[in-house]
């Protein structure tokens, strides 16, 4: 990593450059796209449209796009709260889910008229997928009865009937269906495990009624995720049994490892249906996988090392669909926040399909720099260092830059090398950004991912102090000019940074954080509803551990000023919590603004509120610089 070079630019104190970069500017570069799917007649994805706050199917042809789903509807599932598989192709139509009532909608891909399928106003549905053979959509159905949420697996053809396939888990993920519509395969874990600690592979033969008979199991111990069928319909899936999500085949009733790197090939699934990697035609496989947190993509033979890369400019895979014209995926580089791409199997040669526009000049962009760090237990911790970098203006003589720390969600998530406007918006103003892929997070295989449990709280906040030190130690920032800010996990983390070590951050924000662990356990929803027990203990066995590492029972040690946003529908942290927590630090003296959202839930998506979160909060840091 080196300091920012020297220019002819202006020479203004870091953090207060001027910059003709917006608020707005980084919030409608926020497109977003998900759900890729494609037949040989029909490219779709879902795209958000940050100016209006909603998700769209769109289609793409050689002659340009289109935006098929009409006024009034927003795609996107709430199954587990995160959602995921909101659309299917289903031949001459696609299957969506419709934001508002959760409720599945058929559209005609020729007159685009939607038709109802479901009208269970307690249930919610996603990861969809077609099954042409019975003219139906698999889907994953999570009902609400007042406090019991349960989850399964089902069927709902083009009459609106509803055939149950699986109901005896917790939990279901990524349906599939082979080629020859004969047998169905899928992921399920049962409580207290999660979905990146310990789950199922389930397949079963499909009866003359599309009703699954007796169901085979594979998983013990090991996690496993994206199940799908070759063109022989052969089963594969990956699993993490060896210590990294990698491809395995089912070949005459046994498992064998494909060929693949030592190395992730997936994040956690967090989501239903994703897709990091496909089965091609004649043996080849599209794998995607993280290099020390770059993403990379390859073709490789199942029977053989053979191994081709592809899309060498982007660093961040997924979403992955194919055809007989190639492959498609949704692709990040470090210029590019998100496109649509097409790779020919045959040359190599990458095609945009679209992208999302960049508002800001090449020389204008800062690239992450990747990090990794000495820090506790002799361990090393990951991440990605941005250099402040604005053609206009430039760092004084002998000047070091003040420090954003970038604290990701989940906590069990990751953060990637790729084109983030948010990130932009500091670094434009002079600001360097340390974004932390700190112990716990996924892309560094199973050991690593393991690192948070029993440690939330601790291995986290560690690694964000030994990232200062590092980058001190490197002289590539102020030490005395740190600020850090985290969303929903990454918020806990950010607060328990703080109490830790106050007098290290001049200020800090915390977006929908979560600060009292208690609160959290008690009414978080199924998905995550053992997940906190996994991160800390049994608050029965190991109760001090909910008292040391809650932020509002250690907010006494608290001595530095923080802007807390939050959205009054947040169904995941709720603001009770973060209202406490303001009243807390406002009792003893400590400087605390606090932003509420009325309409927003667990994540903003509102452009106006997403522009004022990031207005609100530079002017906040500017008051302790």
């Amino acid at each position: 990593m080196n300091a920012p070079p020297e220019s002819s630019a202006r020479a203004e104190r870091a953090g207060h450059w001027n910059s003709s970069f917006s608020a707005a500017d980084a919030v409608a570069a926020g497109t977003d796209y998900a759900d890729l799917t494609c037949d040989d007649q029909h490219v779709l994805w879902v795209e958000f449209f940050p100016e209006e706050g909603l998700n769209a199917v769109v289609e793409w042809t050689p002659a340009g796009t289109r935006r098929l789903t009409p006024p009034g509807y927003s795609v996107r599932s709430r199954v587990y709260e995160y959602g995921g598989g909101a659309l299917c192709l289903a031949g001459d139509s696609l299957v969506f889910v419709n934001e508002a009532d959760q409720q599945l909608y058929r559209q005609s891909l020729d007159s685009l008229a939607c038709e109802q399928l479901t009208f269970a106003a307690n249930c919610r549905y996603g990861g969809l997928v077609h099954d042409p053979l019975r003219r139906r959509v698999v889907a994953v159905e999570e009902q609400h009865d007042g406090t019991v949420v349960s989850h399964r697996l089902v069927a709902i053809d083009w009459q609106g009937a509803r055939q149950l396939l699986a109901e005896s888990a917790d939990f279901y993920n990524s349906p599939c269906i082979s080629p020859d519509g004969q047998r169905l395969a899928w992921i399920e874990w049962q409580r207290p495990e999660l979905p990146w600690t310990s789950s199922s592979l389930c397949w079963a033969d499909l009866d003359s009624q599309g009703l699954p008979g007796a169901v085979e199991r594979m998983g013990e111990g090991e996690s496993l995720q994206q199940p799908l069928f070759d063109d022989s319909n052969e089963l594969l899936s990956l699993t993490d049994r060896t210590g990294h999500w990698r491809p395995w085949r089912q070949t005459a009733g046994q498992w064998h490892m494909l060929p693949s790197r030592e190395a992730d090939h997936a994040p956690a699934p967090w989501q239903l249906n994703p897709r990091h990697y496909l089965a091609l035609p004649d043996g080849w496989l599209a794998l995607s996988w993280s290099e020390q947190g770059y993403g990379r993509l390859a073709l490789r033979h199942a029977d053989r090392s053979e191994e081709q890369q592809l899309a060498q400019g982007y660093t961040r895979f997924r979403g992955l669909a194919h055809n007989s014209t190639g492959l498609f995926c949704l692709a990040s580089s470090r210029d590019c926040s998100a496109a649509v791409v097409h790779v020919s199997l045959t040359s190599g040669e990458v095609s945009v399909l679209t992208q999302v526009s960049n508002r800001l000049l090449p020389e204008d962009i800062s690239h992450p720099e990747p990090m990794t760090y000495p820090t506790a237990q002799q361990e090393l911790a990951h991440g990605f260092f941005y250099p402040p970098r604005n053609s206009q203006a430039e760092l004084s003589s002998n000047e070091r830059p003040p420090l954003v720390i970038f604290t990701h969600g989940g906590p069990t998530s990751a953060c990637y090398p790729v084109l983030d406007n948010r990130i932009q918006f500091w670094t434009q103003r002079g600001f360097a950004v340390a974004d932390l892929n700190y112990r716990g997070s996924v892309g560094f295989g199973r050991a690593y991912r393991q690192r948070l449990q029993g440690n939330w709280g601790v291995t986290d906040t560690e690694d964000v102090l030994a990232a200062i030190d590092h980058l001190t130690q490197l002289g590539l920032i102020d030490p005395e000019r740190v600020f850090i800010r985290g969303q929903s996990a990454g918020g806990f983390t950010t607060l328990n940074s703080l109490v830790h070590a106050s007098g290290r951050f001049r200020a800090a924000a915390s977006l929908y954080g979560v600060s009292d662990l208690l609160q959290l356990r008690a009414v978080t929803h199924k998905f995550e509803a053992d997940y906190i027990d996994w991160l800390i203990g049994d608050p029965l066995t190991q109760p001090d551990r909910y008292q040391e590492r809650s932020p509002l029972i250690q907010a006494a040690a608290i001595s530095t000023p923080t802007i807390f946003f939050q959205g009054l529908q947040d169904a995941v942290v709720l603001p009770a919590q973060t209202e406490q927590m303001v009243a807390a630090l406002e009792e003893q003296g400590v400087p605390v603004q606090y932003v509420k959202f009325d309409e927003e839930r667990h994540g903003f998506r509102q452009p106006a509120n997403l522009q004022h979160v990031l207005d609100t909060e530079l002017s906040f840091y500017r008051m302790y610089l």
